[in-house]
């Protein structure tokens, strides 16, 4: 038996109302259009036309992790987690939150997508920070976790050769850092990984032990800033030139909750060390998190040391952005940041009547063995004058000081012939902290002095640190040329 209907949605339609349904042509008449009457029936809604919604790459990760097709500035989403680090200062204190949280006897999300590096308290006799460790090292053996980078002291400042060092380097050379990931740590840092074109940034401990428990974690989706920097890169400039000037024209503040996003024709001209540097200090300026879209540089990088599979994005090309600076770097000159802010940038040639006491190459931006390199080619043939502490980011970067030639001379031979203080083994040293610890280090904040003011802290390029120590003021002529600088 047949009815009339009009359309679709005859599965809303009563036996009645379809039987009598009649469609209206456009001469105004009625006809009958003939239909089964049937009971209702589920009848699916017409598929919607998918538009695509143009995103940066902060915001395609972010999409992927929280399984959407697009998420929006301000969006609140949960995103699958893929990489956890934590170390041994946040380490007790997340575990703490895990086990308070999820029991005693609760077993992390997944014991393969954990990293635990102690960088921070080593190289101690103080108990309690040798209580970190330890507190790592049962949970590790309690949790089956796969990546841990166990530290033993052997005294007189040397660590066991499988050591890795620095957290936010060691990441990188380990594999940790793939494009396309979601990674969290429990330090501002963590941002570094950005460089890889990974999401990458700090949180707390209690988020972190939220993670432990779940392998999630819910985030605000960042505004992006992009950064445009065109040109061809002086020889008299590195990538913590420009993230200061960056940091200096916006603020410490500038960029609160903000995605940092660097482009444009000096990326293809960096290593994967110097963009490392660009992102590490996003947090800085108060960013969210820094990034750069992965390229074939990138893919050598991380295909030499993971064989886990990872995805590309790159920012569309009618993305929205919160803020667009493009800088040109003719225009640029070298930088530091003196007391007691990252943004109090001024330039290097007008701090020639600053005196320093000592000075310090290392960190997680100055300990790689690119900063070492650009030391070492100041200080071959020359001698500091003021105490020079070097420390490397990570064990490779140590052993490489012994491999790593200039002019027939290993980097180790350059610095122990310049006078320089041996290099220590690898950890955060000087930048954790300390009663005077340094002049010239990673971090100018005041806080970080322990209260002693007359400790004038400075951030400074590896060349302009080499400089430095040798003649404990410092003229420096970027325009012509040399790296070399002048001496007076």
């Amino acid at each position: 038996m047949f009815g009339f209907v009009s359309g679709v949605g005859i599965a809303g339609l009563s036996k009645r109302s379809a039987a009598s349904a009649r469609e209206t042509c456009e001469n105004g008449f009625s006809r009958a259009v003939p239909v089964a009457v049937s009971a209702p029936q589920r009848v699916d809604a017409p598929s919607l036309i998918k538009v695509q919604q143009p995103m940066t790459i902060t915001e395609k990760i972010l999409a992927k992790a929280a399984e959407k097709d697009f998420v929006l500035p301000g969006d609140n989403v949960w995103v699958n987690v893929d990489v956890l680090m934590t170390h041994d200062v946040c380490g007790p204190g997340t575990i703490g939150v895990f086990k308070r949280e999820f029991g005693q006897d609760a077993k992390v999300f997944d014991k393969e997508k954990v990293v635990i590096i102690p960088d921070h308290y080593i190289f101690t006799a103080d108990e309690r920070a040798n209580r970190n460790v330890d507190i790592l090292r049962d949970f590790v053996q309690e949790q089956g976790i796969k990546y841990f980078y166990d530290i033993t002291d052997r005294s007189d400042f040397k660590a066991n050769p499988d050591y890795k060092g620095v957290c936010h380097v060691a990441l990188a050379q380990e594999g940790h850092t793939r494009p396309g990931e979601v990674m969290f740590g429990t330090d501002s840092h963590t941002c570094n990984a950005g460089a890889f074109g990974q999401f990458a940034t700090g949180i707390g401990n209690t988020d972190a032990g939220f993670i432990l428990g779940t392998g999630k974690l819910l985030v605000k989706v960042p505004a992006t800033m992009r950064f445009e920097m065109n040109g061809e890169m002086p020889d008299y400039l590195l990538a913590k030139d420009l993230i200061l000037n960056i940091i200096g024209d916006i603020g410490v503040a500038g960029a609160t909750y903000r995605t940092l996003e660097f482009s444009g024709e000096v990326i293809p001209q960096l290593s994967m060390e110097e963009r490392q540097t660009l992102c590490n200090m996003a947090i800085e300026a108060g960013g969210k998190n820094g990034i750069i879209a992965p390229d074939a540089i990138t893919s050598e990088y991380v295909d030499s040391r993971t064989s886990k599979p990872y995805e590309k994005f790159s920012t569309d090309s009618k993305a929205s952005f919160y803020a667009d600076r493009t800088y040109n770097l003719a225009d640029l000159e070298p930088v530091v940041a003196k007391p007691h802010s990252p943004d109090n940038r001024d330039l290097a040639k007008n701090c020639r009547d600053v005196k320093i006491t000592r000075t310090y190459i290392g960190s997680c931006t100055g300990g790689k063995i690119e900063d070492f390199i650009a030391a070492a080619r100041v200080l071959q043939y020359q001698k500091v004058r003021v105490p020079t502490f070097l420390v490397p980011a990570t064990r490779k970067v140590y052993d490489d000081l012994h491999q790593y030639k200039i002019n027939g001379q290993t980097l180790w031979e350059i610095f122990h012939s310049a006078g320089c203080i041996d290099p220590a083994s690898p950890s955060c040293a000087a930048c954790l902290g300390g009663p005077k610890v340094s002049d010239v280090v990673r971090r100018s904040w005041l806080a970080r002095i322990r209260g002693l003011q007359c400790s004038a802290r400075c951030l400074w390029e590896s060349r302009i640190r080499s400089q430095e120590s040798m003649v404990q003021r410092f003229v420096f002529q970027p325009r012509t040329g040399t790296s070399r600088g002048e001496w007076d």
